[in-house]
């Protein structure tokens, strides 16, 4: 394993206008001016948490899709955020991880946010990925995931490194964010970052960002200023990281569980 640099990207989204967040975002990807090995985008980067998918929804080889590809490709770096997308006549808040050479793989929101009636929309996924960059292994999931910790425990059979956590966390929930972002890093010792919006969406919800990344003991390596736009980038350290398992292989006391899907 190398250090890993990641990029935050926490910015406000244009409400259900795709072609306006492409370009917001373009801008901001290409104002970078150090490499980075994984650029941030947040949920439903393209739209806003929205629940029109009639209207919405993209095909795989749409316009947005093709967009993440060329910004990997020009960045050189990988590229993660959902969007809404139409598969096979059902409608998913999918989670893209696009690699700079165009190959690229998906995770379906598991845990639909009931509150906001998500599930009346969209199809649950029920799988996984753990996809590799410079020898880590990163479990990417999807904002409301943040509240359920079997469906993102580390395991023997699921191992990692860095757990990922891209979202539209509203501001009035804030505090819940702040607490399980770190949680997530000590019960399962391993980085965490997590990326959020800000703004208002169209109805009128408030977002305070607050994204952050985590070292394996929960302690804070950086927190973005609440409700402001920025772009950071963060080093996460591989000896770290081992070095810490080595001390405390609380792992290897861990429970053994399944989970029915």
């Amino acid at each position: 394993m190398e250090d890993l640099r990641i990029t935050f990207i926490q910015s406000p989204l244009q409400w259900e206008d795709p072609a306006a967040n492409r370009k917001l975002f373009g801008e901001k990807i290409n104002s970078l001016s150090e490499p980075t090995d994984l650029i941030l985008l947040p949920e439903m980067f393209s739209t806003g948490f929205s629940m029109q998918a009639a209207a919405l929804a993209e095909e795989m080889n749409g316009a947005t899709v093709t967009w993440m590809k060329e910004m990997a490709a020009a960045k050189n770096c990988t590229l993660c955020g959902s969007l809404i997308l139409s598969d096979n006549g059902n409608y998913y808040n999918r989670l893209i991880w696009m690699r700079p050479d165009g190959t690229f793989l998906t995770y379906d929101k598991r845990h639909l946010f009931r509150l906001a009636e998500e599930q009346k929309t969209y199809s649950p996924g029920t799988q996984k990925i753990i996809p590799v960059i410079k020898g880590w292994k990163i479990l990417p999931l999807v904002c409301y995931d943040l509240r359920f910790p079997v469906w993102s425990r580390r395991s023997k059979n699921e191992d990692y490194d860095l757990l990922v956590y891209v979202a539209n966390w509203p501001d009035r929930r804030i505090r819940a964010w702040n607490t399980l972002l770190p949680a997530r890093a000590v019960e399962n010792q391993c980085y965490v970052a997590g990326l959020n919006r800000v703004g208002d969406d169209g109805n009128g919800i408030s977002h305070s960002g607050y994204s952050a990344g985590y070292d394996p003991s929960g302690e804070s390596l950086w927190t973005a200023e609440p409700g402001t736009e920025c772009i950071q980038t963060i080093t996460l350290s591989a000896e770290a990281l081992q070095k810490y398992r080595r001390m405390f292989p609380f792992d290897r006391d861990a429970d053994g569980f399944s989970i029915q899907i």
